[in-house]
């Protein structure tokens, strides 16, 4: 599947970082740890964003500790943060309400 690989601008990343509290930047990955009221409800979490991964053609690296879960996105063949990255952030956000 062909995508638009542009990098986002540091402008771009600020706007989201801004607009999205709870998500960092570090180096050329978007990361965001959650944390869920259970162990069963941050399992349905990983679900959900599994369902919005598949939508988007975009995984993130997903990291389980009892009730935390942390994701961490990057553009792997971009090598570093395109508009797929937050996007999928975003959506993940809407998905732990």
């Amino acid at each position: 599947m062909a995508y638009d690989k542009t990098l986002l601008s540091d402008a771009e990343l600020e706007t989201f970082l801004k607009t999205h509290p709870g998500w960092s930047r570090k180096g050329q990955e978007l990361t965001r740890t959650y944390e869920l009221p259970t162990f069963k409800e941050a399992i349905a979490f990983v679900g959900r964003v599994a369902e919005i991964a598949d939508k988007h053609d975009h995984h993130p690296d997903i990291d389980i500790r009892y009730r935390k879960v942390t994701l961490t996105l990057t553009t792997h063949d971009a090598g570093g943060l395109t508009f797929r990255d937050p996007l999928v952030a975003s959506e993940a956000d809407k998905a732990v309400r």
